[in-house]
């Protein structure tokens, strides 16, 4: 079974995501941490962000994987955890760039459809109802008011002892939803048979109530076909 979950920075797609995989023991794909990864290795290979054909030639020499840790999922590059290095402010402010790329983006599309193929998988982005799984059996888009979102990135960075302003935050959210939502390679946009869900007021576990029960449905209707 594949569920799409899609939406715009710090939604809550990887949060909730993460749980409702782990409750309905699914394969979680976070294809967010696979981009961010991308512009790590270019960061760390000196590589400008905007230069295609040499990220793919290091991404051929380092491989992205996902194991999972005590507490949550980890995000390793050639066995190196890299879970806190790719979501620094410098890799957030430029991973939209390398995320937009046509062969980047073709890479990991391969491996995300690749891992979808063998799991029941629940994957979340910004192209993953319409691009990446088209053919998802559950899609999920959803929204927050940017002020809400800020406020739960400043909360995740404070916890994992990273320190930026909230209004700068608040301003980079706004950036990467109009990078993301303008790219012309696969923008940030609700799939039409997709559902929509405002977690502006809601708590992770409201949401993740919500979005189970919507998979929990689609699996009894399925069993019954």
């Amino acid at each position: 079974m594949q569920v799409a979950i899609d939406g715009p920075a710090s939604a809550g797609k990887s949060t909730v995501a993460k749980i409702v995989a782990k409750n309905l023991n699914f394969i979680y794909i976070d294809t967010g941490a696979m981009y961010r990864a991308c512009t790590l290795i270019a960061q760390k290979g000196n590589v400008d962000y905007g230069d295609e054909a040499e990220i793919l030639k290091l991404l051929a020499k380092n491989k992205i994987e996902f194991k999972n840790g005590e507490k949550e999922q980890k995000v390793f590059i050639n066995g190196q955890d890299v879970s806190l290095a790719i979501r620094t402010p410098e890799i957030t402010a430029n991973v939209s760039q390398v995320s937009a790329l046509p062969g980047i983006r073709e890479k990991m599309v391969e491996l995300q459809r690749k891992m979808a193929g063998e799991n029941n998988v629940i994957m979340d982005g910004r192209d993953i109802g319409t691009t990446v799984l088209p053919n998802a059996d559950v899609k999920i888009f959803l929204i927050a008011s940017v002020a809400s979102r800020a406020k739960r990135r400043f909360l995740d960075f404070k916890e994992k002892g990273i320190h930026q302003d909230l209004a700068e935050i608040e301003h980079d959210i706004e950036e990467r939803d109009y990078k993301d939502s303008h790219r012309k390679i696969s923008p940030l946009k609700k799939a039409t048979d997709a559902i929509e869900l405002d977690t502006t007021n809601l708590t992770i576990d409201e949401v993740v109530a919500k979005i189970t029960t919507l998979i929990e449905k689609k699996q009894k209707k399925q069993s019954k076909e």
